[in-house]
């Protein structure tokens, strides 16, 4: 079994379809969300994506990502839970989070080949937006880091950002800035990113 592709998600309720996002979509464009950063703390696996016009979600896509095991990681502390547990040599966690910040990890793997985006990210706004930026790249094999490399700042017009759409029993939907959707799924705590599930 590939580590670290097929792990277990939180049980949970049937993910939206199309119509669901799209109509919380409306909602949330008109009233907000109501989500706070406390809600997208965890270790997101992507599921599925709509390209930008798309009324269905892309399957190849989406399994092509599901394959990879594309994942968004939140976190509060600045440290991606993936590094927690243990202090490698070579890798290093983001600096210091300032107020309001989070720490965010961007990563697809194949076998035990992983490539990660490391940044921070902040809500803006009512509905909220999820504001990022990418400030470090890693390539790993295994537990090893073998290149990583300082990222420049993206300029302010072009910032990246996700539009928060909804969150349910172990799921998270939103738009990006180039304008397609996404819908991620909750990974259970239990199972670490990275670990061989046997």
């Amino acid at each position: 079994m590939l580590a670290g592709i097929l792990v277990p998600l939180l049980p949970m309720a049937p993910l939206p379809d199309s119509a669901e996002l799209l109509k919380l979509e409306r909602g949330s464009r008109r009233q907000g969300t109501g989500l706070v950063a406390a809600d997208l703390i965890g270790i997101w696996r992507l599921q599925r994506v709509w390209p930008r016009q798309g009324g269905e979600p892309s399957g190849p896509s989406s399994a092509l990502l599901r394959g990879l095991g594309a994942r968004l990681e939140i976190n509060a502390s600045g440290v991606p839970a993936a590094d927690l547990d243990s202090s490698r040599p070579g890798s290093a966690s983001a600096p210091g989070l300032g107020e309001g910040e989070l720490g965010l990890v961007n990563a697809v793997r194949l076998g035990p080949l992983e490539l990660r985006f490391e940044g921070r990210a902040r809500l803006a706004g009512s509905r909220p937006l999820l504001w990022f930026g990418f400030d470090q790249l890693q390539l790993r094999f295994g537990r090893q880091v073998f290149l990583q490399r300082l990222l420049p700042p993206a300029a302010a017009q072009r910032q990246p950002f996700f539009a928060l759409i909804g969150k349910g029993p172990g799921w998270l939907a939103a738009r990006g800035r180039g304008g397609g959707l996404a819908l991620w799924q909750l990974q259970t705590p239990a199972q670490p990113w990275g670990a061989d599930p046997g």
